[in-house]
């Protein structure tokens, strides 16, 4: 993924949009402490269900323009329930693309977790970064998402840009402080554009890490580095503001900026 200096593109007109990541709701492997990854396609447990209902009540009043999905079962039900919530989403297409989908941890998946997490500690490594035989590497889960990135730019940009273009000038100012708890809308009120993207708890890792350490990601004042690098907890929220720019006949990220990370103050109320 090239991401290109503003300077280099002064003259130019940009497309401003949100992508909030949402992860799915609990199954009952999670429930039971148990992994999942690929080969188990398990559905929502009821506090899952109930999660997912939760996220969707939340952001009931938040404008989507797109929706993507991981293409497993525990991912759809989410975003089913938070479309269901949400008049925005009730003309827009639920797109599921199998580059969402969680990292495959090859043998460990439907064993305890603590017994991958013991056997990675033993290794040296941590979770979910460690890679069982025949899982994916951090690097492979990496590479889907940025072919996922590349996709969805250039769909956005081919659906948006020429309606919602503007002058650098015109972009909304980012905010200075986020909270953990907030507006459902906080960072979005005033862009048009907005992505919803319903994954997986690895894959987030892979993402946001992906985001901060290579893109250059820019993070809310006053953000802990183990907090955004941890486990998003289910149906917790991630959201950022990208910008692109056309180049030719392509859409070229070129900034980045977090808004919140792992927030699931929607799930605490309903607690």
């Amino acid at each position: 993924m090239r991401l290109y200096p503003v300077s280099a593109f002064r003259s130019m007109k940009t497309l401003t949009f949100g992508l909030t990541l949402v992860r799915h709701g609990e199954t009952q492997y999670n429930k039971d402490g148990l992994l999942q990854g690929q080969a188990i396609d398990a559905p929502l447990s009821e506090a899952g269900l109930q999660q997912a209902e939760a996220a969707g009540r939340y952001l009931a009043h938040v404008k989507f323009t797109n929706v993507f999905v991981s293409n497993m079962l525990r991912a759809k039900q989410t975003t089913e329930a938070i479309m269901k919530h949400n008049s925005s989403c009730s003309a827009l297409e639920m797109v599921c693309d199998p580059l969402l989908i969680e990292k495959s941890f090859g043998i460990a998946e439907g064993r305890r977790l603590q017994d991958v997490k013991d056997t990675a500690e033993a290794a040296g490594q941590t979770f979910p970064g460690f890679t069982p035989p025949g899982g994916e590497t951090q690097e492979q889960v990496k590479m889907r998402f940025k072919e996922f990135l590349e996709k969805m730019l250039q769909q956005i940009g081919a659906e948006h840009f020429s309606e919602r273009g503007q002058d650098d000038s015109s972009l909304p100012a980012p905010s200075q402080t986020t909270p953990t708890e907030g507006k459902a809308d906080d960072g979005v009120k005033d862009i048009p554009v907005h992505a919803l993207v319903v994954t997986h708890g690895a894959y987030m890792c892979v993402v946001v890490r992906y985001f901060v350490e290579e893109l250059h990601c820019r993070l809310p004042l006053g953000s802990d580095q183990a907090h955004v690098f941890s486990l998003s907890p289910n149906t917790g929220l991630c959201r950022f503001i990208i910008t692109v720019r056309k180049q030719d006949d392509e859409f070229i990220l070129s900034g980045i900026r977090c808004v919140f990370i792992h927030r699931g103050d929607h799930v605490k109320r309903r607690s």
